[in-house]
This record gives structure tokens, C-alpha cells and sequence, in this order.
């Protein structure tokens, strides 16, 4: 967010960025779940994207949503680009290619996540009916080429654009054409955080395979159950991937910090105002060397800034983050925090899945992270496919689920968040390869009818 800079301190040691990262530890009992999902946003009439500006656009709807809720408008210049809840943390943003994305509050238990999405959804579906936009889950669009979708006017956006197309081949597709469903937990101390980011680490290619659901793009099938993972594959190798680091001995907070010093910087914000310092070395900054800001040296805000420009599977801040799963539908969002939170909140579950993946190496879980996006749970692994480790993990999950007894009005745990998961299981098909069949049966090679059974 562009706007009035807020105090914060100056990095002072390496231990003040260590520190931005260990300050999120907390005990178990104050744990919490959040759930970032990206909706893509269309029009019907005709099929088309949404531009921003206009009385049918972005603006507009979020100027409705805010009139709704009294959630108060973030700006970058004169532009809003979003909402904040200021009652609790949380609100509305808005990705490069106007993706709308709503970012959770901490909630104590899945029953909670689903209230706050349905009435999310609620709110935003009648603010959106009369302007004809239409919310699809989906991974990637199926329809639209980068050029063809309005870039929302967000400063760092731009930046990111320019850098994008000058590292990997996807960058701008990631951008412009992807939405993403992504959880996050938190760590009870460091130790704590290692085990779950391992084990998370080493399952995020079997969530991707679990919650495929991006087969098209351009009009036509991609060959890729999950082209948004594929998209990720392709995307500024510099700061994405499966951290191998993370499973060297002594691992911790100190060896996290020293990887994000190495990922090129993409902007600082002074004065209200993005720099662009893209590509240019942290280290550098510590020094007061960066050449668009000579003798300024970073705060702790510009640390968090740029641990937010990271994107590996698995992203530390002051809590974990899951970014491997393709944005799906409503249910599909709820089980996907539910299936890390079965995983990482109940530690039999943790043990168990940490035994499922440990003597795993690295060239395994790149294997894995390569072909899943192509081939879903059919894989070949271990002598056989990941199904086998999908079907092992989700019945972990819900095993953890079960004992972790977070029971909602109707005295149900948190395990009835697992169906859709339990129904990929039995029939041994993800959402994209559902979509597959009717892409090559009923809809007859047209993808345009994705756009009314896949919308929210």
C-alpha cells in the first residue's frame, strides 16, 4: 500500500531480522488459521474481463463492498486498492489482473473460516450481481492472454511487471492470469516452525496434486492438471521453489533470513511512494549502498516488505504460509485449511506426516514439485503413485482433525470440512480432471461453459 509512512524502527543487528520472524512464535493455545483466497473477477454480458475504472468496474464494486461492511478503503495514490477490517485483522485487496482476493482474519477453528466466507461471499456476490461481475474458481483463467486483462493501478504492481518479463517465462501469467487458495498457521517456538515447514514443504507438491484445478488456458486444454503450479515453475527462480536449505542440519530462523538477503529486492516505499529498486541486494541496503537511495538503510517495515516478495512453496513470516493449491470452490477452500490444520495443529498428525516424508530427498521433492502440475496424484513414486501418499496424508489430516474436537453448533467437528478431499479419494479424479471430461465430452472442446459451473 502506497500512503503515509508509518514508523519503524532501523535494523540495528542481524538479530532485529531474525527477530521480525521469531516474534510470531506463540503457545498452541493461541493458535489460529488463516484462510487468502483470489477469486477471478468476469464479466457476463458480454464474456469479458473487468476493467477498474468505469461504472461496471473494480472500483465500483469496491466502493460497494465498502458501503456494505464499513471497511475502510486503502489507496495507492487516488486510487483504492482495497479494504481493511479494522475490528479485526483482514480485508480486501486486489491482485495484479484485478483478482479479488480476501485475506482471512486469525480465526480459533475451521467453523469460524467458513462463517467469515460465506458471509464473505454473501457480501460481495450482491454487491457484484447488479454490476454483472461474476467470481470464478479457478487456478488460471481459462480464457484471456495477459494483454487482454487490465492491470490494476497498485505502483508495486508495475514494478513487479517490468521484472517479471526480464526473469523466467511465466512471471506476467502468474501476475495477471492465476488465483491461489492459501493457509496459514502458526508455530508454537523454532523448533516448532522447522518441523511444519519441513513437513509442509514436502507435501505442498501432494496439496498441488490434491486441489488441482487449472487444466485451461488460452480457450483450449493446457496439458497441465494444475498450469498455475506449472505457471509457478516458470516464474523468477530467485525466490520460488522447495528451500533444500530448510532440510540441512541446524536450520532455523538465521538460515531463512540469510536466503531472503540473497532474492533480489523488488521496491522500498519512502514518502509514500515505491522505489524501484528491483533486483538490487538487501546486503546492499544494510550497507546504505543502494544506488536509488544512497546512504538509506532499511527499518524493519522494509525487512517485512521484502520477506512479502518471496514466493516459495512454503513462505516464513510470523507464521506459515501454504501457497501451493489452486484456487477452487467454496468447499474446496475450506478443505484445503482444513487439511494443513489437521496436519500441523495435532502433533500426532505432525509426527505422523513428518515419518510419511523425512527420508525424502532432494531430488524427490523436486521430482515431485516438476511432474505433479503435468500429472496430478498419478505420479509415479516409490514404486507406485502419489495417490498413495494423498490417501495417507488426507486420512492423517482427518484423523487430526477428529482429535483436535472443535465442534460447531451442530456438534460436528472439523473433519465434515474434509469431504471434498474424501470424494477425490474415492473416485480417484481432482477438480481438473472433472473438468477435463466435460472440456472433451458435453461442452465439445469449448471452454466458455467452465465460466457458469465454476463460478462462485
Amino acid at each position: 500500500m502506497a500512503g503515509a509512512d508509518t514508523f519503524s524502527p532501523p535494523i540495528e543487528s542481524r538479530a532485529d531480522l531474525i527477530e521480525a520472524m521469531e516474534r510470531g512464535s506463540k503457545p498452541a493455545d493461541q493458535w489460529r488459521i488463516g484462510t487468502e483466497h483470489e477469486k477471478h473477477v468476469f464479466h457476463t454480458n458480454p464474456l469479458r474481463p473487468v476493467a477498474y475504472e468505469g461504472p461496471q468496474g473494480i472500483r465500483a464494486l469496491l466502493d460497494g463492498v465498502e458501503r456494505k461492511t464499513g471497511w475502510v478503503p486503502f489507496y495507492d495514490g487516488e486510487n483504492p486498492i482495497g479494504l481493511r477490517n479494522n475490528e479485526v485483522a483482514g480485508g480486501i485487496s486486489l491482485e495484479p489482473g484485478g483478482q479479488f482476493e480476501l485475506s482471512g482474519a486469525p480465526m480459533d477453528d475451521l467453523h469460524g473460516t467458513a462463517a467469515e466466507l460465506d458471509e464473505h461471499l454473501r457480501v460481495v456476490k450482491k454487491v457484484a450481481e447488479p454490476l454483472d461481475i461474476h467470481f470464478l474458481g479457478l487456478g488460471v483463467t481459462p480464457l484471456w492472454s495477459v494483454e487482454q486483462i487490465e492491470a490494476m493501478p497498485k505502483s508495486r504492481y508495475a514494478i513487479m511487471t517490468k521484472y517479471m518479463g526480464e526473469t523466467g517465462t511465466l512471471g506476467t501469467s502468474m501476475m495477471y492470469r492465476s488465483c491461489t487458495v492459501q493457509t496459514n498457521l502458526d508455530f508454537s517456538d523454532e523448533a516448532d516452525m522447522v518441523k511444519k515447514l519441513r513437513v509442509s514443504v514436502a507435501l505442498q507438491p501432494i496439496a498441488t496434486a490434491l486441489f488441482a484445478n487449472s487444466p485451461f488456458v488460452d480457450g483450449r486444454d493446457s496439458g497441465f492438471l494444475s498450469f498455475r503450479s506449472e505457471i509457478w515453475r516458470n516464474t523468477d527462480a530467485d525466490r520460488t521453489g522447495m528451500l533444500p536449505f530448510a532440510f540441512e542440519s541446524g536450520f532455523g530462523f538465521e538460515q531463512y533470513a540469510d536466503y531472503a538477503l540473497d532474492v533480489p529486492m523488488y521496491f522500498v516505499i519512502r514518502d509514500g511512494r515505491y522505489v524501484n529498486v528491483a533486483g538490487e541486494s538487501f546486503r546492499h541496503f544494510l550497507d546504505g549502498k543502494l544506488p536509488q537511495l544512497p546512504g538509506d538503510k532499511p527499518t524493519i517495515k522494509d525487512w517485512e516488505d521484502h520477506l512479502s516478495t518471496l514466493f516459495p512453496e512454503v513462505r516464513l513470516k510470523q507464521f506459515l504460509e501454504m501457497r501451493g493449491a489452486d484456487m477452487g470452490d467454496h468447499d474446496h477452500v475450506m478443505a484445503l485449511s482444513a487439511f494443513w490444520t489437521g496436519l500441523l495443529y495435532d502433533e500426532i498428525s505432525l509426527e505422523a506426516a513428518w515419518e510419511l516424508v523425512k527420508d525424502w530427498t532432494d531430488e524427490e521433492r523436486d521430482y515431485l514439485r516438476r511432474e505433479v502440475p503435468r500429472q496430478g496424484l498419478a505420479t509415479p513414486f516409490d514404486r507406485s503413485t502419489i495417490f498413495d501418499v494423498a490417501a495417507q496424508a488426507v486420512g492423517i489430516s482427518e484423523a487430526g482433525l477428529v482429535r483436535r474436537n472443535r465442534l460447531d453448533a451442530q456438534g460436528r467437528d472439523e473433519s465434515i470440512y474434509m469431504k471434498p478431499l474424501e470424494e477425490t479419494i474415492r473416485s480417484g479424479k481432482t477438480p481438473a480432471e472433472r473438468w477435463l471430461e466435460k472440456f472433451n465430452g458435453s461442452w465439445a472442446g469449448d471452454v466458455t461453459p467452465v465460466f457458469r459451473e465454476a463460478e462462485m
